[in-house]
């Protein structure tokens, strides 16, 4: 039986803390397509001070949440009870163990900051935007051997007036002086070689211990044809290096300035690249722009963590 919209719901994880520590706008940006809502993000302030250091702390907390399931963490749990560990000790057990497929077989620091630091931040923003459980466990297909990596950076599944969404996602970070445009523009290149290939790739993986069985049957009948009514959506996020100076006057002032630096990165990308006549699938895309200052030492921070 596929899983009720009610069921999905109980999937996406309680991400209210991490999102203390994060400023949103959700408006019409003047982008392509400008009829969307677009999202822009940062880091939250608490007068004159940026919580980086706890917007960290909270996100290395829900990695583990990024690895396994809430089944999974369960079975994981009770395996390391039975042992002979307390409650808390297995509960530590586990999420070492989710910590370790993090790092996972990353060659190098660089590719961890720019690849699954992003890719995380995604994780949570689909599920907090979009209301969409994770279809697949992608941090399980990266850390695997015997797996070429899934195309997607996420892909997570909802209900919407009653009819089945499909959600794409792709994340880009810069680490490196601003390059907004460029991101986005190879993070627009990237969603749509994903949207194009997703189908072929999602179907290595049904079957596999990659999507528990409720989820897997809906991406079986997905590449089956047997999910009437269904829509695929894509979501894009660039998480960037800003360069522009804030003024610190006050919370609010500082906010506003950061909202205006988002507005201005939409108004400058050019819009002749966003080809919606040869992509229609654009017209359901959604994108989410996160300026960090300073990001390269804010990704180490988050190496040292883990």
């Amino acid at each position: 039986m596929i899983l009720s919209e009610a069921e999905i719901e109980k999937r996406i994880i309680n991400n209210n803390s991490l999102f203390n520590y994060i400023h949103v706008v959700h408006q019409n940006f003047d982008i392509i397509p400008s009829e969307n809502k677009h999202y822009g993000t940062s880091i939250e302030y608490q007068d004159l001070s940026e919580l980086r250091e706890e917007f960290l702390d909270e996100l290395y907390d829900t990695i583990v949440s990024w690895v396994y399931n809430s089944e999974k963490y369960a079975e994981l749990k009770t395996a390391a009870i039975s042992k002979g560990k307390s409650e808390d000790a297995a509960a530590s057990e586990v999420q070492r163990k989710a910590h370790q497929k993090f790092r996972g077989n990353k060659s190098s620091e660089s590719l961890l900051v720019q690849g699954q630091l992003g890719e995380l931040l995604l994780f949570h923003f689909i599920q907090r935007f979009e209301k969409a459980a994770p279809l697949l466990r992608k941090m399980k297909i990266t850390t695997s051997n015997k797996h070429e990596r899934f195309g997607a950076d996420a892909i997570h599944f909802k209900y919407e007036n009653d009819k089945p969404v499909i959600i794409l996602g792709e994340a880009k970070t810069y680490t490196s002086e601003y390059r907004f445009n460029q991101a986005l523009d190879e993070a627009l290149k990237s969603i749509l070689a994903t949207w194009k290939s997703h189908r072929d790739e999602l179907n290595l993986y049904v079957h596999e211990d990659f999507l528990d069985d409720e989820m897997n049957e809906i991406a079986e009948r997905y590449l089956n044809n047997k999910l009437p009514d269904v829509k695929v959506r894509l979501v894009s996020i660039v998480v960037y290096n800003e360069t522009d100076k804030l003024n610190l006057t006050d919370r609010d002032d500082i906010l506003k300035q950061i909202d205006e630096i988002i507005e201005k990165r939409y108004k400058n990308f050019d819009n002749n690249k966003i080809n919606i006549d040869e992509n229609a699938i654009l017209k359901r895309i959604t994108y989410i722009v996160m300026p960090i200052w300073k990001l390269d030492e804010l990704a180490q921070s988050f190496q040292d963590k883990i």
